[in-house]
């Protein structure tokens, strides 16, 4: 089972540069192919964590977006500031690596990644 963490805006739904007034106040515009690949990765039966810069007291207005609009996860972290996250893990004994990193343009949406390449 693989392990999927994902940020939210300008990753699944489009990035607000107006912050938290336009995510409480208008609904999340779903960036492209998003809801597919979530949906696949449940079936896959990944463990999926979303991560955000979202403060806390968001947390029930985000996970009613996130259920709203169809996006699977079993994990939400909140406040997590986006201006730097890395992933640290090992390679097994053979140097095969169990960690990646994907950085997608902002708003890009999920069609245009090979998932493949990274095992998904």
């Amino acid at each position: 089972m693989k392990t999927i963490i994902c940020d939210i805006d300008g990753t699944i739904f489009k990035y607000s540069p107006q912050g938290t007034y336009e995510i409480v106040n208008e609904e999340p515009i779903l960036l492209p192919g998003v809801v597919t690949q979530f949906n696949e990765w449940e079936m896959q039966g990944c463990k999926i964590i979303l991560i955000t810069g979202r403060r806390e007291s968001l947390r029930d207005h985000t996970e009613a977006q996130l259920t709203d609009c169809g996006i699977p996860f079993d994990t939400l972290l909140m406040g997590y500031a986006d201006t730097g996250r890395v992933l640290i893990n090992d390679k097994n004994f053979a140097g095969k690596i169990k960690g990646h990193s994907v950085n997608l343009n902002r708003d890009e949406g999920f069609l245009n990644t090979n998932w493949s390449y990274y095992g998904l």
